[in-house]
């Protein structure tokens, strides 16, 4: 088998942002090295479609030799992704890029996102690296970790306040109170995990209720337990913060309930109600609501498909 071409992948730093970069290219056979963009002031403090002379900005991370392929993630890596073209690279960029999009030679972009053209490949969720490979790994290494909670086995991912949605503790309690009435009522085992964005008061307050009644709660040492606890519940409620951490619930076999919070996102919003149309996710009430469902594996649309366009 001959080996990938050269890749690149182009995004600031952050994990979430980074994973939708490398599932597409998991996805598409390539092996990126990440070129982490961090310009020096005052550049990083203004957007980076102002940016006169791109390349210099980031110089540090486009280093020659330049690769075959740019893969830009975010607006930042979009501008660099473009620039680089221009310089013979093919540029392929993940979420609308907020510029012309021909200056790309491939887009990835959300449903909600509202963009087409003959460049653009549109997917239902955001990219992840959630396959089944990596769930059936993972059911193997938690399976005697969770064995003895109940069944049906609910996984939760809790999110976390962000500028358009708040999860304080006082929201937190009324998350709480939900889980708790489904543990009640309906005899569930609860596996939950924060993420890096969950304030701790939230954490105390759903460990607090929960693990009185058997629940477990993920207290962020030792291995991470989020791919195994989706691997293995049978149902997924996850806060509707977070479109990455959906897109990758609704990956697996488990029917998803969105645990609403308050505040608004017109885009956040679209993503969910497009959803709930296709039948795929349901509003979280306090209850075990299980359906028939399918995984939606678009990342492995998307890679399928910019290799064809690419011609790899």
């Amino acid at each position: 088998m001959s080996e990938p071409p050269s890749s690149w992948l182009l995004a600031e730093n952050y994990a979430g942002l980074q994973a939708q970069g490398l599932g597409l290219a998991e996805a598409a056979g390539l092996a990126p090295e990440l070129r982490v963009l961090a310009p020096r002031p005052p550049w990083g403090w203004i957007t980076a479609r102002a940016w006169p002379a791109p390349l210099i900005r980031v110089a540090e991370a486009v280093t020659p030799p330049l690769p075959d392929i740019a893969i830009g993630c975010g607006g930042m890596g979009a501008v660099v992704a473009a620039a680089l073209r221009g310089r013979g690279v093919r540029a392929v960029q993940v979420q609308h890029p907020r510029m012309d999009p021909r200056r790309f030679d491939v887009i990835v972009a959300n449903r909600h996102d509202g963009l087409t053209g003959p460049n653009v490949i549109v997917t239902r969720t955001a990219l992840h690296r959630v396959t089944q490979a990596r769930l059936a790994q993972a059911a193997e290494a938690w399976r005697a970790r969770f064995a003895g909670l109940p069944r049906p086995l609910v996984a939760v991912l809790v999110g976390g306040s962000n500028g358009r949605f708040r999860l304080d503790a006082a929201v937190g309690e009324k998350l709480a109170a939900g889980l708790a009435e489904m543990m009640d009522h309906d005899l569930v085992g609860v596996v939950l995990t924060p993420s890096r964005r969950t304030d701790p008061a939230v954490t105390a307050v759903l460990r607090a209720a929960l693990a009185p009644r058997g629940g477990w709660v993920w207290d962020g040492t030792g291995e991470n337990p989020y791919f195994g606890m989706l691997a293995l519940a049978d149902a997924v409620v996850a806060t509707e913060d977070s479109v990455s951490m959906v897109s990758e619930a609704v990956a697996t076999a488990a029917p998803v309930l969105l645990a609403e919070l308050p505040g608004r996102s017109r885009r956040i919003r679209q993503f969910s109600e497009g959803l709930i149309a296709d039948g795929r996710i349901r509003r979280f009430a306090g209850r075990l609501d299980l359906w028939p469902v399918e995984p939606i594996e678009d990342t492995a649309m998307a890679g399928a498909e910019l290799r064809r366009r690419l011609g790899l």
